[in-house]
């Protein structure tokens, strides 16, 4: 699908020769100042680009945004966090703009030191004007492991809401996710865009998980034009979160390795913390994953999971219900007939797990996450070599 970048950002993607010949430095920016929020990892290991890109959207507004891929520059040193303020400083010359209406964001190798002399060309050559619209080519720009560009569209009245995201691996957001970039042309203030882009992040790109491993480079933006006008503040929200939304289910069914996309539901929660925690603890865990991508319809992996993840006092096992798909699995069994037809339905693309908790409550909460293959093993143990 062909999408295009809302109406006021331009993009230049590239390969400078970061680690191969793929393209590995992008750039999209607006024609003018952009109202902009952004939520980044928690990680006491953040990285430089971290670091420099929540300095420079602590205010509010922000022109630019450059991807570096390939070189996480985590781990790095002040050297790091210098060569950092170098590629935004090269950016915002090209732009014509200041160092500080640049975010940045970097995903890779965690230790290593950017390619600086081979980067410093690729800053030289940056075009004027930026010469691309293709969002496709912005997703595809920033992916490392990936084996797909992951792009979402929505419309809010005569606005558009584009994002952009990369991520397969080191997955367990606390904040938002490995690298997300959403563009809006939407007139939005500051104070409400960042209210709004929390919200959604929280109900999206934090509630999906891979492996349970935290990147130290978790970055998620959002930056609003204006060019198109206000728009009816509900109508902004719904479709940033129709965006957000996709390109979390895109990351946890490109998860490395991953055939399955799996989804879990948790409610009749007492909080809306706790169905969280109790979904988290079931789309993490490894037996569950495995149960999945073998097709198993082994529903105590989930019970287990389950009361990991509670105590006695928040839940009363003999009320909670367990369903794969539509179909209950427990308290009320299955006979042969009906494991093969559950097993069946887990040979599929997309597999549920619905977990009722019965606690009277009524919070609940939806994650995403994926199977866990030989193939992810098989990508990590040789990442680096």
């Amino acid at each position: 699908m062909n999408i295009q970048l809302p109406q006021g950002f331009r993009a230049h993607v590239t390969n400078v020769g970061v680690k191969d010949t793929s393209d590995d430095f992008t750039v999209v920016a607006a024609d003018g100042p952009c109202t902009a929020a952004g939520v980044f990892t928690q990680s006491s290991f953040a990285g430089p680009s971290v670091v420099v890109s929540r300095r420079h959207v602590a205010h509010g507004t922000a022109r630019a945004m450059v991807v570096i891929s390939k070189n996480a520059n985590v781990a790095t040193g002040e050297q790091g966090l210098a060569d950092a303020e170098e590629v935004v400083a090269g950016v915002a010359a090209a732009l014509g703009c200041s160092p500080t209406d640049v975010l940045i964001a970097s995903t890779g190798v965690i230790g290593r030191a950017y390619p600086m002399e081979r980067i410093r060309a690729g800053l030289a050559a940056i075009p004027s004007p930026l010469p691309g619209t293709d969002a496709a080519a912005v997703a595809n720009g920033i992916m490392t492991t990936d084996t797909v560009a992951k792009t979402a569209v929505a419309s809010a009245g005569a606005a558009r809401v584009v994002g952009v995201a990369k991520g397969v691996g080191m997955i367990e957001p606390d904040m938002a996710t490995m690298i997300a970039m959403v563009f809006t042309d939407a007139a939005v203030p500051a104070g409400e865009l960042d209210r709004v882009f929390r919200s959604v992040v929280g109900r999206t790109f934090n509630c999906v998980s891979v492996d349970t491993d935290t990147s130290t480079s978790d970055t998620a933006i959002v930056l609003a034009s204006g060019v198109a006008g206000t728009v009816p503040s509900d109508q902004f929200e719904a479709a940033l979160y129709s965006v957000c939304e996709s390109l979390t289910k895109q990351i946890a069914r490109d998860g490395e390795g991953a055939t399955k996309l799996l989804e879990v539901i948790v409610d009749q929660a007492s909080s809306a913390q706790q169905a969280r925690r109790v979904a988290k603890a079931i789309v993490n865990s490894p037996l569950v994953k495995t149960a999945v991508h073998g097709a198993d319809p082994n529903w105590g992996r989930v019970a287990m999971a389950v009361g990991k993840s509670t105590t006695e006092a928040e839940v009363r096992q003999a009320d909670v219900i367990i369903r794969f798909g539509e179909q209950e699995v427990y308290p009320a069994l299955l006979d042969d007939t009906g494991l093969s037809a559950l097993s069946t339905y887990m040979r599929g693309s997309d597999v549920r797990i619905h977990v009722s908790l019965a606690t009277g409550g009524s919070s609940s909460a939806t994650v995403w996450g994926c199977d866990l293959s030989d193939g992810y093993v098989r990508i990590n143990a040789d990442y680096t070599t």
